[in-house]
């Protein structure tokens, strides 16, 4: 079993910035992309930015250019540091990790419980 533990989001000023964190634990052979999704209001979960092992990266539209994603595969964690805040990037943020198991070498898919990140002034 992997779990994923979110930490950075708030409550912050249109413009300004925040870095959330998602580390992984478990039973990991080998994790493969890593990403981070969001949900707003009435509307669905979205891809924000996802990152694989060889570190290509992909991002949405909405937020290229303000957000970059980023890894530490040593320690089975994600970044997303996010700058130049928006009131429509208002939602809970959800890491997503794609993987192999230890113990059964099998594939895993895990989410991160989310973290709210507000943007208002």
């Amino acid at each position: 079993q992997v779990q994923l533990v979110e930490s950075g989001g708030g409550l912050v000023q249109p413009g300004g910035s925040l870095r959330l964190s998602c580390a992984a634990s478990g039973s990991i052979f080998r994790i493969n992309a890593m990403g981070w999704y969001r949900q707003a209001p009435g509307k669905q979960r979205e891809l924000v930015a996802a990152i694989t092992t060889g570190l290509r990266t992909n991002y949405a539209d909405s937020v290229k250019g303000r957000f970059t994603i980023s890894r530490d595969s040593a320690k089975n964690t994600v970044y997303l540091q996010m700058n130049s805040l928006k009131p429509e990037d208002t939602a809970v943020y959800y890491c997503n990790v794609d993987g192999i198991t230890a113990a059964t070498y099998s594939s895993f898919t895990s989410w991160g419980p989310g973290t709210q990140v507000t943007v208002s002034s």
